[in-house]
């Protein structure tokens, strides 16, 4: 097991530290809470995958997308987070680092 802690870094150096395990992010309700009109209630979830040591990130269907490096990813699918990754969801940019 990796003892590595990985973050998400917003753009004015707030640090949210990724837990090893299933998260929800979004305006309301989550455990990672974005104060933005462009994120969803229940936008996204992140999970954690313990064999790999690799974290995933869904979009739950969202108005305004979720996006890895510019790139909107599909509705429903896991896509495997990387480090330097810049993770966004609507407007709201996260960086992802160690």
């Amino acid at each position: 097991m990796s003892v590595t802690s990985w973050f998400l870094v917003s753009s004015t150096g707030i640090r949210h530290r990724l837990p090893r395990e299933m998260i929800f992010v979004g305006r309301e309700d989550c455990e990672l809470m974005l104060q933005s009109r462009s994120v969803d209630k229940q936008h996204a979830v992140i999970n954690y995958d313990n064999e790999k040591d690799e974290h995933w990130v869904k979009d739950l269907g969202s108005l305004n997308g979720t996006f890895v490096n510019d790139v909107r990813i599909p509705d429903q699918k896991y896509v495997t987070l990387k480090l330097s990754d810049v993770i966004r969801f609507g407007y709201d940019i996260l960086l992802l680092m160690l």
